[in-house]
């Protein structure tokens, strides 16, 4: 669940912001939200928890701000419920301007003698946007979305284990942290090495199909 929330939300986040900043014609504003949004990228996993947890903790930001709104403070932590929605939210935050990257490499080559003819033809910036700019990346959409697709069991293990805890494991746990568990701390070793190549088996099987699908709706494929 964790990685399909972040396929619908974490996967568009990029391309949104790739496309957006693609429209911008001022260059020191555009150079300066690359940077702020690459930033997080290079922040260790345990200071990115560290800061999640500094600001959800019971006397935390957004506890203040909700105290000074006359609301409850909440334990969001320890509650199950919240756990995706942060996980999912912080991830998007720490990756988007990363991986918005190769879509900032594709729309480089883009003929501008497109967006010329476009306008010739009395196109609008979203038309130009959604029948040039997103045409044009596609192929690199494509890729990008079948390898994720094969990796949909494979969670990003340490930021979980640092802040998941025995009261979130219903929304949290994954296999990664289960087969950490079993594997090292109750000394299964064979139980979680069957557990892990059973899950490198089912995400290479997510990988082909997702590959094969892609090859007979579109031009793109892995192969």
């Amino acid at each position: 669940m964790l990685n399909f929330w972040l396929l619908v939300f974490g996967f568009p986040a990029p391309i949104l912001l790739a496309l957006l900043l693609n429209e911008v014609r001022n260059a020191l504003f555009k150079r300066a939200v690359q940077t702020i949004t690459y930033i997080p990228h290079f922040i260790s996993m345990v200071v990115i928890v560290g800061m999640i947890k500094d600001f959800l903790s019971t006397d935390g930001l957004i506890n203040q701000l909700r105290g000074l709104a006359g609301a409850e403070t909440i334990s969001f932590l320890q509650l199950p419920d919240f756990f995706r929605t942060i996980y999912v939210t912080s991830d998007i935050w720490q990756s988007i301007g990363w991986s918005s990257i190769i879509y900032f490499a594709a729309l480089s080559a883009v003929n501008p003698d497109l967006y010329e003819a476009a306008e010739i033809d009395g196109a609008g910036r979203f038309k130009k946007m959604w029948h040039i700019t997103l045409t044009a990346i596609q192929p690199t959409i494509v890729v990008i979305l079948i390898l994720t697709i094969g990796t949909l069991l494979s969670s990003g293990f340490e930021k979980i284990l640092l802040l998941y805890q025995p009261l979130t494991y219903e929304t949290a746990d994954v296999i990664s942290t289960y087969v950490y568990r079993k594997g090292i701390q109750d000394s299964s070793f064979s139980f979680a090495s069957a557990v892990g190549l059973f899950n490198t088996v089912v995400n290479f099987m997510l990988l082909i199909i997702a590959n094969k699908i892609s090859r007979r709706v579109s031009e793109s494929s892995l192969w």
